[in-house]
């Protein structure tokens, strides 16, 4: 490792610098939803969701020069959510010290202006749905929600978790069994 792999933005001359932080601006602006989307997916809290998502984007930016250089074009968005997935990991370590709130009993869509039977039938599903991705193995939860609820490929999912391509393909698959046979042994 060289010296230049631990530059601290800050110690970059002007120029680099400015260059450095509109790079940043526009990561920020493209994955911000990404990212706040998969924290709140594994802590099923906003305000948590909210200070993981801002402490994952101090991290990348102290490592964001360092990042785009390994990076060899590659997008970005994977090392993002690996910075989230990290510090979710490191939420749910910490978390035995504070109560706790379970991901199905903050899964409340927002709300429509008008109730109707369509909605609350959908609201319930979400819930039911949400609830059984709670009991997945956690590899297999984080890989279903980088995929549905981020849209993210599997060689994306495969980069964020640190997995081959072929290992995660058969985990999402095995994850989507797993959920529709809880799902459909629930309705028996």
């Amino acid at each position: 490792m060289s010296a230049q792999d631990n530059v601290e933005p800050a110690s970059l001359d002007p120029e680099a610098k400015a260059e450095l932080d509109r790079a940043f601006e526009d990561l920020y602006r493209a994955h911000l939803r990404d990212v706040y989307s998969y924290a709140y997916y594994r802590v099923g809290n906003p305000h948590d969701a909210e200070d993981l998502t801002e402490q994952a984007f101090l991290q990348a930016y102290r490592h964001f020069d360092r990042a785009r250089r390994e990076s060899d074009g590659r997008p970005l968005r994977p090392w993002l959510i690996r910075i989230a997935h990290n510090l979710a990991s490191n939420y749910y370590r910490d978390r035995s010290r504070r109560p706790q709130t379970s991901l199905e009993e903050s899964a409340d869509p927002i709300p429509a202006r008008h109730g109707t039977e369509a909605i609350a039938e959908g609201r319930e599903k979400l819930r039911e749905v949400i609830a059984h991705l709670d009991r997945l193995p956690d590899d297999r939860r984080e890989a279903l929600i980088m995929r549905f609820a981020l849209g993210m490929d599997n060689r994306e999912i495969a980069r964020a978790l640190g997995r081959s391509d072929g290992a995660t393909k058969v985990l999402i698959h095995r994850a989507i069994k797993q959920l529709q046979e809880e799902m459909s042994d629930d309705d028996e």
